[in-house]
């Protein structure tokens, strides 16, 4: 029996669905509860809601405080498949939402007793949820005339969902262009990827969903890849070069190092500074070493005074780390995405002091101070256009070199950013 999924773009976990036999359902209820929140860029989305979306923001360039994140609209997905490995895909991916026919009610009281879901129902070309409240309409658009009766204004369910048959890229522009400024969501149904991507890049804007009706799992995988690549593209946090003016040692002291629920890639780690107004982008332990096993989930990121970037836009001590937080994961293009902590550890090491400015005309300093140890490295420009990713050790690092930094305002009250004349050194 056919039915639909609510689906949201969360999880970056890339399990196999092949792998899963009899105790699926087991484990896709396990999944879920590691997915309920998350957050894109640096201000909070709340996740799984009745019907789950992907938030999409663009971040400024520029690298003044003042930094402006407006939301698009939710971009959300729903699956139509009659596959089982196909719903595999979708709880495990977040997706908590689905429609049944209406003679389906045993069949969608047997799933929610198997995962947490909220299921809804198809009858005569509507969507209701189990209080018979009406959330979608249906439509089926084959020509010019019916297109135009499609007006924001009708007294429609706050859901619409559109088969546009054998059209794609013009009825998907016309309704862009007719639904702007309204508060409903109109999908399209889409059998492929590329469909489903065409309707959401619809006059830039895009409609507000698709519904991707296939019974392949790759398929489903490939759609989710594009929102992951969007997500990274409009999530962009914008980075300054500067040059090192000094390597000290310090002495000793409490550093802290964060593991993470996540795996980091080469180019990849916490940005982390003495001062709010510079933090420097700190490279985690994912590099292979003489000395010691890599660990891609650790950032040794400094002592338990130093800020760390995490989200909203906001800074908090290190000290302040532990399970269950969140911090900001960036790469040295700018690319950044969510991590939750799992644990936090502080141990008395020797430290090194690091200062940089932007230019050597400029007065402003920033430092930070890290552990004295071969694995601990900043992260320098990308060397040419290549993706080769530029980790410099603290113990190799040198006067004139040149690291990534993240300018933002200095004032901070309880790690959020305030106009304030401020003195830091």
């Amino acid at each position: 029996m056919a039915f639909l999924s609510s689906v949201s773009g969360i999880s970056r976990q890339q399990l196999s669905c092949s792998s899963f036999k009899t105790d699926v359902w087991n484990i896709c209820r396990l999944n879920y509860w590691h997915i309920q929140s998350y957050r894109i860029g640096t201000n909070q989305a709340t996740q799984l809601y009745k019907d789950s979306s992907v938030k999409m923001c663009s971040v400024s360039n520029s690298s003044s405080s003042n930094v402006s994140i407006p939301y698009e609209k939710s971009k959300r997905v729903w699956i139509w498949t009659e596959s089982k490995l196909v719903m595999c895909a979708a709880v495990e991916r977040g997706w908590n939402t689905f429609i049944f026919s209406p003679h389906n009610h045993e069949l969608a009281n047997d799933w929610a007793s198997m995962a947490l879901i909220d299921p809804l129902f198809i009858k005569e070309g509507e969507v209701f949820d189990r209080m018979e409240r009406r959330v979608a309409t249906i439509f089926e658009v084959s020509t010019p005339k019916e297109l135009q009766q499609l007006q924001p204004a009708d007294e429609q369910a706050e859901n619409i969902v559109i088969d546009l048959l054998n059209w794609q890229i013009i009825p998907a522009e016309n309704i862009v262009a007719a639904f702007q400024g309204s508060s409903k969501t109109v999908f399209a149904i889409s059998k492929t990827p590329t469909e489903a991507q065409t309707f959401l890049e619809a006059l830039e804007q895009g409609l507000g969903g698709v519904v991707l009706k296939v019974k392949d799992v790759e398929a489903v995988l490939e759609l989710k890849e594009y929102f992951d690549r969007r997500s990274e593209v409009s999530n962009l946090l914008s980075l300054t070069k500067a040059i090192v003016t000094r390597v000290d040692v310090a002495g000793m002291g409490d550093r802290v190092c964060v593991d993470l629920c996540s795996l980091m890639r080469p180019g990849e780690g916490l940005l982390v500074g003495s001062f709010a107004r510079g933090l420097f982008l700190v490279h985690s332990e994912c590099l292979e070493s003489n000395y010691i096993a890599s660990r891609p989930f650790r950032v040794n990121a400094g002592p338990v005074h130093a800020y760390v970037l995490v989200p909203g836009g906001k800074t908090c001590y290190l000290s302040e780390l532990k399970s269950g937080k969140e911090v900001i994961v960036v790469d040295q293009k700018g690319h950044q995405r969510t991590a939750i902590v799992g644990r936090v550890k502080i141990e008395s090491r020797p430290l090194l002091l690091v200062e940089a400015k932007r230019d050597s005309g400029n007065e402003s300093i920033y430092s930070i101070i890290l552990q004295n140890a071969e694995t601990v490295s900043l992260i320098g420009p990308s060397q040419g256009n290549g993706e080769r990713k530029t980790a410099i050790p603290v113990t190799s690092l040198k006067v004139g070199d040149e690291v990534l930094l993240r300018l933002q305002g200095a004032a901070r009250h309880t790690g959020i950013e305030i106009q304030e004349f401020i003195v830091e050194n």
